[in-house]
């Protein structure tokens, strides 16, 4: 990102007299070649530390123009999901595996991943600043009625300035800058289908209301590993071993192992707007006066199992469909799953409903 903006302010005055009214890139967003990137949320072939973040760099973001997939194939345009400083450092200075500018940083950049610090060679931080600047672009490309679709004229805007965008209506063509931002479009939305895969949450998740709201937020967390007594309203975070649960190969998995254990994801889920207790018997114990019915499921009801001695050991979200939203066990990860196989459906105890 800016690349071109650093590599060519000294000729872009030269550049300007030359290529006035010169023909900007087009892309059909309707073609069938663009086609094959839309629909759905799936996300497929970016790495695990990544995944988290792009999807909720999606999530956040309500411009229809906006997929995983999208961002996924800008960040290997960027920088090939680099993050170390000798190999996602650009020649004019840009940072971190979405190549933000300090400039540009200053404007966009957010502690997203909380750990203290704001930067772009946070995976957490720069993909939830990529994904909001993106978000913004695709706004702006959206109400500018230039040709060429809202994504390409987003991805030129973020390569070259949407001030390049606006300067020629479009695109700017390949005479501009030797047709990087020409080229950086061009790449970025073909490769989108490389990263595109199966919807990951049916349409349930598209709905609105509190139950909704929080199937939604918690869908951002698919992927990630599960992690005994890890993840509080805050995110996730490292666990503990009791003695009995969190132990994977011998070993203490939970405490060296960032992420959600079933009762964490469902009370981050509803924080704040409901702030659930911590356990899944306690969550229980607190919904349980407005019971559900199982042929009346919506999206986002809790759903609780328990063993043969009445211990309420587990807690999933309805995620309609018949599916559900979960946290399973150490060395699983959060899963959209099938209701009925979710766990042993002897144990099944019933639904609530926050």
């Amino acid at each position: 990102m800016k690349v071109v903006v650093g590599a060519v302010a000294g000729i872009a005055g030269l550049i300007l007299l030359i290529i006035i009214g010169a023909a900007v890139l087009i892309v059909d967003e309707d073609s069938s070649a663009v086609d094959a990137t839309n629909g759905g949320a799936g996300l497929q072939g970016v790495p695990a530390e990544f995944r988290k973040w792009i999807l909720k760099a999606d999530a956040d973001c309500k411009e229809p123009s906006m997929t995983p997939a999208l961002l996924a194939a800008q960040l290997y345009q960027e920088s090939k999901f680099k993050t170390s400083a000798a190999e996602a450092t650009s020649a004019v200075g840009a940072q971190g595996p979405a190549q933000f500018m300090p400039g540009t940083w200053s404007a966009w950049g957010r502690d997203a991943d909380g750990n203290g610090r704001n930067s772009p060679w946070d995976i957490g931080d720069a993909v939830i600043a990529q994904g909001r600047m993106m978000c913004s672009l695709l706004r702006q490309a959206a109400a500018s009625g230039y040709p060429g679709g809202p994504r390409a004229l987003a991805l030129a805007g973020y390569n070259a300035g949407w001030g390049r965008v606006q300067q020629y209506r479009g695109v700017p063509p390949q005479s501009f800058a030797n047709g990087e931002t020409y080229n950086y479009v061009r790449l970025i939305l073909s490769t989108m289908s490389r990263f595109q895969g199966p919807a990951l949450v049916p349409v349930a998740f598209t709905g609105s209301g509190t139950g909704p709201d929080a199937l939604r937020r918690a869908s951002t967390e698919l992927g990630v590993k599960y992690s005994y007594g890890g993840g509080t309203p805050s995110g996730p975070s490292t666990g503990f071993c009791d003695g009995v649960n969190g132990y994977l190969g011998g070993r203490c998995d939970a405490s060296r192992t960032r992420g959600w254990d079933c009762s964490s994801l469902v009370q981050y889920a509803y924080w704040p707007s409901v702030q659930l207790p911590r356990t899944a018997a306690a969550q229980y114990g607190a919904t349980s006066n407005r019971p559900v019915a199982r042929s009346d499921l919506k999206p986002g009801d809790l759903l609780f199992w328990k063993n043969t001695s009445g211990f309420i050991y587990h807690v999933g979200m309805y995620a309609g469909d018949g599916n559900v939203l979960h946290a399973p066990r150490t060395g699983k990860s959060v899963e959209l799953v099938p209701l009925a196989s979710a766990m042993p459906e002897r144990d099944y105890l019933g639904a609530t409903r926050p």
